[in-house]
């Protein structure tokens, strides 16, 4: 699954990528954000310290959902009023592209939808509003804004420069999930669904002392 990166332009460490289409990663050796541009390198900054986390996912963690065996790859961790939440980037073995959020001991599985018709702004979004995608009827239950915090391993996307992040996120009677994410324009569109920890089998887990 890894795939030859080069080495890192700020230490020459060599890299390899484990998702072929990553666009961003980190150097585990001197942190520098690297931004890839065809087969260049690209120092575009420097990953902030991780804060103090509980989670037991980590880089390279492995599950199954719906059958299908991901690997974790890369994350963005965000603070809102409630501390600190993660967005694991996954992949599939079939090279298709999953996020795991994992927010206060809560886990949900998503994907990017590119929505038919454009997204609803920010400020039309309360509280109760129900909105429509692929036949389930969605119910905004929470918006909230998040400072960004910094990232780790490797994104399918350019993300190393936010500040304030808003988001909404709403849920179905049925256990699906979606967020709007706002840090972008136009917003994006993740759909899924909430899942249970033990059910994606999940390996190469953080150790605690104490376990």
């Amino acid at each position: 699954m890894s795939k030859p990166a080069g080495n890192c332009p700020n230490c020459g460490a060599p890299l390899q990528f484990q998702f072929s289409s990553a666009v961003q990663t980190t150097c585990p050796y001197c942190k520098s954000i690297l931004v890839r541009h065809d087969v260049n390198l690209e120092k575009v900054g420097e990953v902030a310290d991780l804060p103090a986390d509980p989670s037991p996912i980590q880089l390279l963690t492995e599950g199954i959902y719906k059958n299908k065996s991901f690997r974790v790859v890369g994350r963005i961790i965000y603070q809102y009023d409630q501390g600190y939440w993660n967005e694991w980037h996954c992949v599939t073995h079939q090279g298709e592209s999953l996020w795991l959020s994992d927010a206060m001991a809560q886990y949900a599985i998503t994907w990017h939808v590119k929505p038919q018709e454009p997204l609803p702004k920010f400020g039309q979004v309360n509280i109760g509003k129900k909105i429509q995608w692929q036949g389930v009827t969605y119910e905004v239950f929470s918006w909230h804004a998040a400072s960004y915090v910094t990232v780790e391993g490797e994104l399918p996307f350019e993300y190393w420069d936010k500040q304030k992040c808003s988001f909404v996120d709403l849920k179905s009677a049925d256990n699906h999930f979606g967020t709007i994410d706002y840090s972008e324009d136009p917003p994006l569109l993740f759909l899924g669904e909430y899942v249970e920890f033990d059910s994606l089998r999940l390996k190469n887990l953080r150790e605690f002392e104490g376990w």
